[in-house]
């Protein structure tokens, strides 16, 4: 269940907007710091290709944090679950996402999931490829599938930015190179997961992955299965316990659906069965997640109540 009109659903963002100013733009990243913090889009595609969208939902913005998920699937599609899990754990964190400490306390010393930073590193580092453009151009490829969108390309500025203060990730790769978790040369796993987090699409893109993700890998717009159903699960099981950060646990509590954030205030969240929804809220809260983005996924879960809980 989900909203019946678009102007229904241009109410609720106009009430989760009302939150937006007690949030702040990722500043620590320059190029994200231009994002003005009014904003708020959503979009919401369903299974039968009916689509129902407020706000500017045109306004392209970079992926971030959500690459994590995609970038899992394919590797989980390269490798087999067995081997991926050999380098990557399965367990949530409570420590914020950039967190460094997990990988010298914990034993075998590998990062505890593919959604914190280090685990995304690891998971970037598997993408099969003999070069680094081959690798970059599978997953660029398949983030096209997804969103059934050949236009998807990624934002050079805002890669270049990351690429550029990205300090503590090349210390984490460093560390875990040290236990062969990482096995390829830094510096290009740097670029490739720079330009990875910097994939750039508007709202309904989003929301279309994320119904990919609903339909258990299976496009609704193509019919073709892009995700095996078992890595679709695994997936969206990665959402839920760790794909809001250190507040997974009360996300799960209040809106209860497989969802993953990122930093530039995009958030993609998946219905199982039902649909895909979009947002971008550039206005984060303490913990990294879009404000005015989770504001409006608990009025639309009070109000449809689409928890799988």
């Amino acid at each position: 269940m989900a909203c019946k009109t678009e102007k229904e659903l241009m109410s609720l963002v106009k009430e989760a907007k009302k939150v937006t100013q007690y949030g702040e733009v990722a500043s620590y990243i320059p190029a994200l710091g231009k994002a003005s913090v009014n904003d708020l889009s959503v979009a919401i595609f369903k299974l039968d290709q009916t689509c129902l969208s407020a706000g500017n939902v045109e306004k392209k913005f970079t992926l971030q944090s959500i690459s994590k998920v995609l970038a899992l699937a394919l590797v989980l599609m390269d490798h087999g679950p067995e081997v991926v899990f050999e380098k990557v754990g399965m367990e949530p964190t409570g420590d914020p996402y950039n967190s460094i400490i997990k990988l010298e306390t914990h034993k075998p010393s590998k990062p505890l999931n593919p959604m914190i930073n280090a685990g995304a590193l690891a998971v970037t580092d598997m993408i099969k490829g003999r070069t680094h453009k081959e690798r970059w151009n599978r997953l660029l490829a398949f983030v096209r599938k997804l969103a059934d969108n050949e236009e998807i390309s990624y934002c050079q500025s805002i890669a270049e930015s990351e690429f550029e203060t990205a300090w503590l990730n090349r210390s984490m790769c460093y560390y875990m190179k040290q236990y062969h978790v990482i096995e390829n040369d830094i510096e290009e796993l740097m670029e490739l997961y720079t330009k990875q987090c910097s994939i750039e699409m508007h709202s309904l893109d989003l929301a279309k992955i994320g119904a990919v993700f609903a339909a258990d890998g299976l496009s609704p717009m193509t019919q073709d299965v892009l995700i095996p159903r078992e890595i679709a699960r695994i997936c969206k099981t990665f959402m839920v316990t760790c794909g809001m950060y250190n507040a997974s646990g009360e996300f799960a509590i209040k809106i209860g659906i497989p969802a993953k954030s990122g930093v530039s205030g995009g958030i993609m969240g998946v219905v199982p069965n039902q649909f895909g929804i979009g947002i971008f809220g550039p206005s984060l809260d303490e913990k990294g997640n879009s404000i005015g983005g989770i504001k409006l996924l608990e009025l639309l879960a009070e109000k449809y109540h689409f928890s799988i809980f």
